[in-house]
């Protein structure tokens, strides 16, 4: 049978709802609608006055939905962190495991102290506790660490605590880990973890981040690619170790600006 250009509008016509209703059955919800920031409340804290690691600052956090300068907001369909005070736009749910997807993209705008490094932000998981734990800024947290040339590596925030097959690395008197499947299983890690490899695309494209999460072990993707992976999450409770399998997720701002779309996730069986 010949096929027309008339009978391949009809198939696609028929073919598109199947495909909708089935990523509608493989369990992906999103978290973000394109229109307000519903499901979602931000947290300010401050523009700090230096880049300077763990600073003691003069200044108070605004708290919760005090937002004067629209740090979060939707435009154009797209969720804008702008940069310019630092905190977090914290989900009101709680997931425990779980597949997130996210796409991310640099915006053009940087803010003091950081208008000559790279840009950050970062997507943090498993958040507990109150606001502002980790340098007034965020919640105890694994972090998905969102960075030029930096995405995907991992940072530990107010004493969470991973298991992760890596090597030492250092850089001036900051000593941190360099992840390598490879490698012995550095044990008890509340530290930064550098990712395996670079897949980000260049500066102005879109990239798709994932996060995978059942508890027992964690992985970071970028662009389809597995970067990290470390087990055991677990946090600090004054002498205690406890499990830490279940939080909120958390969008950093963090001096720079920086655009989120198609943010999606479902739970894992």
């Amino acid at each position: 049978m010949k096929i027309t250009p008339i009978i391949y509008l009809v198939l696609a016509l028929i073919i598109n709802p199947f495909k909708a209703n089935a990523a509608e059955q493989q369990g992906w919800q999103s978290l973000f609608n394109g229109k307000n920031l519903d499901g979602w409340e931000p947290y300010v804290s401050f523009q700090p006055e230096t880049n300077e690691y763990l600073l003691v600052s003069k200044h108070t956090p605004r708290g919760i939905n005090n937002d004067p300068k629209g740090v979060f907001s939707v435009v154009d369909g797209l969720l804008r962190v702008s940069g310019e005070e630092w905190g977090g736009l914290t989900s009101h749910a709680e997931f425990e495991r779980f597949h997130l997807m996210f796409d991310i993209k640099w915006g053009d705008k940087k803010w003091p102290p950081r208008l000559d490094v790279v840009r950050d932000s970062g997507l943090l998981y498993y958040a507990v506790g109150p606001h502002g734990a980790q340098s007034s800024h965020w919640m105890r947290s694994h972090e998905f660490q969102i960075q030029e040339g930096d995405c995907g590596d991992y940072h530990s925030l107010d004493g969470a605590l991973i298991d992760v097959h890596a090597g030492h690395a250092n850089q001036g008197d900051w000593h941190f880990y360099r992840y390598d499947p490879s490698l012995p299983l550095q044990k008890n890690i509340s530290s930064r973890v550098l990712k395996l490899g670079n897949y980000e695309k260049p500066f102005g494209e879109w990239n798709t981040m994932e996060v995978i999460a059942d508890g027992t072990t964690l992985i970071h993707k970028v662009n389809g690619k597995e970067v990290f992976r470390a087990f055991n999450s677990r946090q600090k409770n004054g002498d205690q170790i406890t499990p830490l399998q279940k939080g909120k997720l958390q969008i950093q701002s963090e001096g720079a600006e920086v655009f989120y779309k198609n943010i999606r996730i479902k739970k894992l069986p």
